[in-house]
């Protein structure tokens, strides 16, 4: 006859970090308002954007938009999507119970940065099947293009978090959607640093600027954006590092 022996005691770092983001993902695909501002939002600028500089004959055309609408939707949802979500988590004590379980602050970023990447597969899929059929014909440096999406990922689901993390939930509503309207239009997002004139060479070492230049570089002139990727790499350690000390779990 077989003795019980339980071994209490927390899973594996990995497991718990696997077991977050699954959760995550499920949560984020099944929330229609994420959606919208992950795939409808980022598909519409993308067409319009293209269109009007059609009408008006602008310089720029669908080769210039698709990385940058890309950068837009990787910015949307690892930004803001994230940090509404999350603040709205603490408002109802979601993440109270999370603080009660072996899972670090480290963890939760961790299962969140992954459910970001998977939800943002789907939106790759889907703008660049749109962009396709606009005429978008790409350049793609593929290590570049991977790096740019985890290390663009990484840096706004820090600040994210740092900004759900310090804030009341209808503070980080109208913050986060704030400044995703300011760097959506003036952030070098969706149109290159180049478009903005002197002001240009400022914008471009914000994280979306770093981010919309790098995505630019590595699908439309197939090269590594090394400058680029170290300021986003800057960006996520200064972000991680700031909502590792600062974020409350209620």
């Amino acid at each position: 006859m077989s003795t019980f022996a339980p071994a209490p005691g927390a899973a594996p770092v990995v497991r718990q970090v696997l077991a977050q983001a699954s959760m995550e993902t499920r949560l984020m695909l099944r929330n229609g308002e994420q959606l919208l501002l992950a795939v409808v939002i980022p598909v519409i600028v993308l067409v319009g954007g293209v269109q009007g500089a059609e009408r008006v004959d602008l310089s720029y055309g669908v080769d210039t938009f698709a990385p940058g609408v890309l950068a837009l939707a990787i910015m949307s949802t690892s930004f803001t999507a994230l940090a509404i979500a999350t603040g709205f988590e603490r408002r109802y004590g979601v993440l109270k119970r999370l603080g009660a379980s072996p899972l670090s602050r480290t963890g939760l970023l961790g299962g969140k940065v992954l459910a970001l990447l998977a939800v943002e597969l789907v939106q790759v899929v889907v703008i660049s099947a749109v962009a396709l059929g606009l005429g978008w014909d790409p350049s793609v440096d593929v290590l570049g293009a991977l790096a740019t999406v985890v290390l663009g990922t990484a840096a706004f689901a820090s600040l994210g978090l740092l900004v759900a993390g310090s804030l009341r939930a209808e503070a980080t509503l109208a913050a986060a959607n704030l400044v995703y309207l300011l760097l959506m239009a003036g952030g070098a997002v969706v149109l290159p640093a180049t478009a903005y004139g002197s002001f240009g060479d400022v914008v471009s070492w914000l994280p979306s600027g770093a981010l919309g230049e790098a995505m630019r570089a590595a699908l439309g002139d197939a090269a590594f954006p090394v400058r680029d990727l170290v300021v986003l790499a800057a960006w996520t350690v200064v972000g991680a590092s700031a909502t590792a000390r600062t974020f409350r779990w209620e």
